[in-house]
């Protein structure tokens, strides 16, 4: 017991002198700006040299395209004069003959890609690649393939072409999905035939539509600042950490700062699939949407959703239309996972199995429903050209600008449509409420504002008991299928 009293003295007495003893360590600086600059100026440097091995530079041949007119209606000659016609075409006729005694100039082109596979697996975009002649690669180390295209998905832009090597550097994936607005962003291509450029920015923004769903169905895109030109298409945009997060695919005017590209993981799901069949498949529905969040006259509309997907239109050669979905539907999950934007909808029934059932949850009327639909698989040919608007005589147009007419079995046939419950629009007037929102003669309206009209007189006092400051929705059936459109005056 002594000798622990003892023990603690001492240790004690320790103590006091060490407390007693002036701080000879000097406090830890923090680093000056410039040191900090150079550490990001070594990331950047590391990203570069870590993922260029893995960036290709693609030169494709092709032969010009010569212009042909055909002898119909399209043909634009027609619209000229006789005498200044047969002028043109005479032209024309001795250019096609010089250009047949004579070989055509081929035209080179040049784009990026990296490369997702050892055995020679290379993942670009489908326009640098489509209907192309001759493809040659070339390595960070100089050496060059020849390369055949694997497959193509015009829908994301996306491509996968091959070329006979072996043990290749690899860039590494990242989850796109985790990738967030204000990161670094870095692009590695071929701009202007400027082999390997490396330019930075940021991630300007996510989930950006670019184009029409006429010309790409499948668009998420990566917005950023980094500098990206023609010849950047098919190279990545990668993170600080040297991970692909894109694929640099267009451009928003020359110098401008906006650049778009495709998310990796939409990229990478279709490459496996281009890879496996040589094609990628997508489920589809048959629907025009809108997310609802983004639109407050619907949200100010639609009771008993905040959140989820809004069925614009139907289109009658689409699966939905077979089912039980309608226009003005909110679409909050697809087989139980919730579902909030436009994307996320077509990013469930993309990967859905071709005819094979889904189970969509559906908010109507305020009242939540089951919605069995059956994807089939997307067509190419779905922008197909619609018919001429015609016309006929009947009601005097109303304040929406139409002029609608009992829907008989005869003004059924002479509109070339199927017989259903509503009135038919036989005019529109230019510049009218309904003109504006793509009304045409040949639409058949069902409802007003939820109410169902069989008659004109029907149409008429549901329209008299709208309020159009606060929009009236018309539910509509046309030639593309069911939809529905709200008509708003703005008091312009």
């Amino acid at each position: 017991m002594k000798q622990i009293k003892n023990c603690s003295l001492k240790l004690c007495t320790l103590i006091g002198v060490v407390a007693l003893l002036p701080l000879t360590l000097p406090a830890k600086e923090s680093p000056s700006g410039l040191e900090l600059a150079r550490e990001l100026n070594r990331a950047f440097i590391e990203v570069a040299e870590k993922v260029s091995p893995a960036v290709v530079v693609v030169t494709v041949t092709q032969k010009p395209e010569t212009p042909k007119f055909e002898d119909d209606e399209r043909n634009p000659l027609e619209l000229l004069p006789p005498e200044l016609r047969r002028y043109f075409e005479h032209r024309l006729e001795r250019r096609r003959r010089t250009e047949a005694e004579e070989p055509q100039e081929k035209v080179h082109g040049q784009g990026s890609g990296v490369i997702i596979g050892k055995d020679g697996y290379i993942l670009t975009n489908r326009h640098v690649v489509d209907d192309t002649e001759d493809i040659k690669v070339r390595l960070k180390d100089g050496r060059v393939f020849k390369a055949e295209v694997r497959g193509v998905d015009p829908q994301s832009d996306i491509a996968v072409i091959k070329i006979d090597a072996k043990d290749l550097p690899v860039a590494k994936l990242a989850d796109s999905s985790k990738t967030r607005v204000g990161e670094f962003a870095i692009a590695i291509g071929a701009p202007f035939e400027l082999d390997y450029s490396v330019t930075f920015g940021h991630v300007s923004a996510k989930g950006r539509k670019v184009l029409s769903d006429r010309i790409m169905m499948d668009q998420d895109f990566i917005q950023t600042d980094a500098s990206i030109n023609p010849g950047n298409s098919g190279g990545p945009l990668v993170n600080i950490e040297g991970e692909v997060i894109g694929i640099n695919s267009m451009i928003r005017g020359m110098q401008t700062g906006i650049g778009f590209a495709v998310p990796i993981n939409l990229a990478k799901e279709v490459a496996d699939k281009l890879i496996a069949d040589g094609k990628f498949t997508r489920g589809w529905l048959g629907v025009y949407i809108e997310t609802l969040r983004e639109n407050q006259e619907l949200k100010d509309r639609i009771k008993g959703a905040t959140d989820g997907v809004v069925i614009k239109a139907i289109d009658s050669r689409g699966p939905a239309a077979k089912s039980e979905l309608e226009p003005e539907d909110v679409v909050i999950a697809v087989d139980g996972k919730a579902v909030s934007t436009a994307q996320d909808l077509k990013n469930e029934i993309r990967v859905k199995k071709v005819g094979q059932s889904v189970n969509l949850d559906v908010i109507r009327n305020g009242g939540k429903i089951k919605v069995k639909v059956q994807p089939e698989e997307y067509p190419e040919d779905r922008f197909a050209a619609n018919r001429s608007s015609k016309s006929a005589n009947g009601e005097a147009p109303n304040r929406l600008g139409i002029t609608i007419k009992t829907l008989t079995s005869e003004v059924a046939k002479e509109f070339g449509v199927d017989k259903v419950e509503g009135v038919m629009v036989t005019e529109v007037e230019a510049g009218s409420l309904a003109a504006k929102r793509g009304i045409k003669a040949g639409d058949i309206i069902t409802k007003v504002d939820q109410r169902k009209v069989t008659s004109p007189k029907e149409f008429r006092d549901a329209i008299k008991a709208a309020d159009l400051k606060k929009g009236v929705s018309l539910s509509l059936v046309g030639e593309e299928g069911r939809r529905f459109e709200i008509l708003k005056d703005s008091g312009d």
